[in-house]
């Protein structure tokens, strides 16, 4: 390799490191130490985690045809099952992870 080519990647990755750092630290340049957040902030970090979520069960049953009987029963059971363990266990990534599990056994059997 060239030194130029060194230096360039060398560059790439302190680029990188730098704005990783700032942001990190963004949040508490914003917000200061004490971490006392805007009202605004906290609203939007209450109101936009239910709204992602609507976004991608509207996204997921876009598509389904509910006319046909045997075409939309993998997508129900697995949104079922999803529903069920978060319910029961309060752990998004045991009921999404089984939902995923339990759609793509499914849709292949």
């Amino acid at each position: 390799m060239s030194n130029e080519v060194i230096v360039h990647a060398l560059l790439m990755v302190a680029v990188m490191s730098v704005v990783t750092h700032l942001l990190r630290a963004f949040p508490f340049i914003v917000f200061g130490i004490t971490g006392k957040a805007p009202k605004i902030a906290v609203y939007l970090g209450k109101a936009l985690s239910p709204a992602a979520i609507a976004m991608l069960v509207v996204y997921c049953f876009k598509s389904v045809d509910f006319c046909v009987p045997g075409k939309f029963l993998p997508e129900l059971c697995a949104s079922a099952v999803v529903i069920a363990l978060h319910l029961w266990r309060r752990n998004p990534m045991i009921s999404i992870c089984a939902g995923t599990l339990l759609y793509m056994l499914l849709i292949r059997l």
